[in-house]
């Protein structure tokens, strides 16, 4: 591993640590609560989103960058911005929290398993992965020690130091925004001469892939018959993936390869823009419902 490449997965590390100290002891109790909701809301991000995606990745032929780009973001859990939205839309807060704490533990092994077994079984990405040289075993090595790690420090830490906690929340979370936003400016200064004003097509197929996550949650709170304030927390869940640490993740294992960088980055703006879109809706109906 480079000197640059350590520093980026310290930088990832720090952003895993700051997501940790947001979580609670509170939100995994509530989960013995409402053990189906949050079971509903597991789903669409563990199951039906990477395996929909794999399977849309072997039928399309797309470019192995961006193939590479949908499968690890389809590996990647949700962020906490699903849990504002899902405030802010009227969905069961409680819920979104609780799914999300799930996740981010389940993440730890989930994310790289599914990000490897995908690459690996899908012919394009295996031989591009070839071509780069890089082994899908050091990628799921190393996307443990940069998850698992932090993520395990960050819970202990909150639990066992809540004052210091508090106080490092906000710097932290004002570092990771940084960082989120370092990581898409370095991919595209480096490949800057290989990006052109072509990029509709990749926002079409982030904009259909987000739309399919969100599906994949709606479909999976409609079969398991949950209320709608759950069915808005469970959809937000499924369609809300973290763009950042898939981006800190092709920055460190793939050298900021400019067709992952375009993917993830599109994602992120888009599903802040389809999430504030669906929320404003749900506010619009619980409006005129109460008028």
């Amino acid at each position: 591993m480079t000197a640059q490449q350590l520093l980026l997965s310290l930088v990832l590390a720090v952003m895993v640590f700051s997501v940790a100290l947001e979580l609670r002891v509170e939100d995994f109790r509530r989960v013995t609560r409402i053990p189906g909701s949050v079971v509903c809301g597991l789903i669409p991000q563990f199951v039906l989103l990477p395996v929909g995606t794999w399977l849309a990745t072997l039928l399309l032929e797309l470019p192995a960058p961006v193939e590479a780009a949908m499968l690890l973001v389809a590996s990647c859990p949700g962020g906490s911005l699903s849990n504002v939205l899902t405030h802010y839309g009227g969905g069961n807060t409680a819920l979104s929290i609780s799914i999300s704490a799930v996740a981010s533990l389940l993440a730890l092994v989930l994310t790289p398993f599914h990000f490897g077994w995908m690459m690996a079984a899908n012919p394009v990405t295996a031989s591009w992965l070839r071509d780069l040289a890089v082994d899908p075993s050091d990628v799921w090595i190393n996307l443990v020690l940069i998850l698992a790690v932090p993520m395990s420090l960050g819970l202990v830490f909150s639990h066992k130091l809540p004052g210091a906690t508090a106080r490092l929340q906000k710097p932290l979370a004002n570092f990771s925004l940084v960082a989120l936003l370092a990581f898409i400016g370095l991919g595209v200064f480096r490949q800057s001469h290989l990006l052109t004003p072509k990029l509709l097509p990749q926002l079409v197929l982030v904009v259909l892939h987000n739309a399919g996550g969100l599906a994949f949650g709606w479909l999976s709170a409609m079969a398991m018959g949950v209320s709608e304030r759950d069915r808005r927390a469970v959809m937000l869940e499924g369609g809300m993936q973290n763009s950042g640490l898939a981006l800190g993740i092709i920055a460190v294992q793939f050298h900021s390869d400019v067709g992952m960088v375009v993917v993830a980055s599109l994602w992120g703006i888009w599903h802040i823009v389809s999430g504030l879109t669906l929320a404003a809706l749900w506010r619009r109906k619980d409006a005129r419902s109460a008028a």
